[in-house]
């Protein structure tokens, strides 16, 4: 009993020694500002790692989160400031901030879908089909954008990612609402149960009569949406969109997820463990900053930790 309580506690062992070490090292770490800074930061790999999380729990993986953050940026800034325009029609349509929000959203869901979509029609493994999603939503960046930043978008729409509601900044309530949506999910419906059941044996799932390539285009589906929501407070921060947003941000994301406790073989871990995760990247990331660590080392460190949680993650399934 004491064993299982101690590995079901062993992320939040981890976050609490980590933020001690910190503090010991940094007096600026534990300031008001700083740790909202941190929170604000991480609600972006927030929102991509949940999304993560239910691909992984299938035992499967999304290398193509971060292009399609960048890809979903691009598009909301593009639609916001500069609209539609078809001059064969000699047509012009204009987006409010809540319309480039939603049709950011909806691409999100439709390159995730197009990913899920690969892997279950062609039996594409989820690694290689993501990877070629990885480097389309890349170039469609870049086309779309001609990879210049698209910035000015408006005090409006830089609030969702710069303002504050009820002393908290707004990100942090945006990924709130998020994790809970996505622990409703997993916890207390029938397509979450089935997620758990898919990543635990597929072959068993679709014996019970699980109609597994739906849920596999459900889960991709939401992955890619997201991703669009870190793509959209990440362009609503910076009041611009940066075709290279979103590099290596698969890799934060899957190393929340790791850290959090999910396996990489599937059909176990939780929504909360993957936040336990991203704090734990995040306060990482923060830590490094602080100490003036240079940002190559930040990398080889990032790179060792997710080692060492897939390391853990083996010798707890054995």
């Amino acid at each position: 009993m004491n064993k299982e309580i101690l590995k079901k506690s062993q992320s939040l062992i981890a976050l609490f020694l980590l933020c001690l070490v910190i503090t010991l090292l940094s007096d600026k770490f534990l300031t008001g500002a700083n740790l909202w800074n941190v929170l604000r930061q991480i609600s972006v790999n927030v929102c991509i790692s949940v999304g993560m999380t239910l691909v992984v729990l299938m035992a499967g993986i999304d290398l193509s989160v971060g292009s399609v953050l960048a890809f979903t940026s691009v598009i909301c800034a593009g639609f916001l400031k500069n609209g539609i325009t078809i001059e064969s029609l000699d047509l012009f349509v204009g987006f409010t901030v809540l319309g480039a929000v939603l049709a950011a959203l909806i691409i999100g869901f439709l390159l995730g879908l197009f990913n899920g979509w690969a892997i279950t029609t062609f039996a594409i493994p989820p690694f290689v089909a993501t990877l070629a999603m990885l480097t389309i939503a890349r170039g469609a960046t870049m086309l779309y954008s001609e990879g210049i930043p698209i910035s000015n978008l408006g005090s409006s729409f830089e609030y969702i990612g710069s303002g504050w509601f009820l002393g908290i900044p707004v990100p942090v309530w945006i990924s709130i609402i998020v994790v809970l949506l996505m622990v409703f999910i997993t916890k207390k419906t029938t397509f979450g149960r089935y997620i758990y059941a898919i990543g635990g044996n597929e072959k068993a799932a679709y014996l019970s009569g699980i109609n597994i390539n739906r849920i596999k285009l459900m889960v991709y589906s939401l992955a890619g949406m997201m991703a669009a929501i870190g793509g959209i407070l990440v362009t609503s921060r910076l009041n611009s969109a940066q075709p290279n947003a979103g590099t290596s941000y698969e890799l934060d994301s899957i190393a929340a997820v790791v850290i959090g406790g999910t396996s990489l073989s599937g059909g176990v871990g939780s929504v909360t463990g993957t936040v336990i995760g991203a704090v734990i990247i995040g306060v990482l990331n923060n830590g490094l900053v602080l100490l003036n660590v240079s940002p190559f080392w930040q990398q080889v460190v990032k790179g060792l930790v997710i080692l060492l949680a897939v390391i853990i993650d083996r010798k707890s399934k054995k």
